[in-house]
């Protein structure tokens, strides 16, 4: 987990769901709420690193409750990202008036929601990852260091981002195309072999320090971080 609870606001059962299954596959966890008093409540209750805001909702508009939000001392520093299906430019620029951090239009994918999720946390400051280790592998999110046994390892930001994944998913194999969703993230229209070629430089980056054994291949499925052998 990231540690990074997201609220997701949405009239429509069906968006809920599809968001929560993309959170819950990238690490994030989640709250969620069908109407603007509920997620005002959830708001100031379970304090959310991110709230998901639709612009439509019944009664107070999503724009309305970002407007609140936003002028209370207690929550004026939680990041917004506005859904909406609503996509002219006049609507973008109420929304981001309104002090929305981000604003991404219906349909979206799930990959680009993430991307965009990651990029307002790391923008606003909002992520609270703890330093991931792993039998002598350190990863320190806050200063975006890697280390093995306290020497620095020079890793590329695709590399980075990777083994930040990896270390936060232990033991458990995963498919390039799900690698692809939780890494890439966005609309980013690469191949399956990107991934191949990044697991190659990580491994190379890893390979003085005799590290690279953490970064196993699944035969038939992908690739997987772990220190046991199977």
């Amino acid at each position: 987990m990231t540690g990074n609870k997201i609220l997701i606001v949405d009239d429509e059962e069906a968006i809920r769901e599809m968001i929560s299954v993309a959170l819950e596959l990238a690490g994030f966890s989640w709250i969620e709420a069908d109407n603007s008093q509920t997620a005002h409540e959830l708001v100031i209750d379970e304090r959310p690193n991110l709230v998901l805001l639709d612009w439509m909702l019944p009664g107070t508009s999503g724009i309305e409750l970002a407007r609140r939000l936003k002028r209370d001392d207690a929550t004026a520093e939680t990041p917004i990202i506005m859904l909406t299906a609503k996509g002219e430019e006049d609507n973008k620029i109420q929304g981001l008036d309104a002090g929305t951090d981000d604003y991404i239009t219906k349909p979206f994918s799930t990959r680009e929601l993430i991307s965009r999720i990651n990029a307002v946390l790391r923008r606003t400051g909002s992520t609270q990852g703890k330093a991931l280790e792993s039998v002598g592998l350190k990863l320190d999110p806050v200063s975006h260091r890697v280390t093995a046994n306290d020497k620095v390892v020079e890793v590329g930001p695709t590399e980075y981002r990777l083994l930040e994944f990896f270390m936060s998913h232990q033991d458990r194999a995963y498919s390039r195309a799900q690698l692809l969703d939780q890494v890439w993230g966005g609309n980013v229209y690469v191949e399956d072999r990107t991934v191949d070629v990044h697991i190659r430089r990580l491994r190379k980056a890893l390979t003085p320090h005799n590290f690279e054994h953490l970064v196993q291949t699944v035969r038939g499925t992908g690739y997987r971080f772990s220190s046991k052998t199977y």
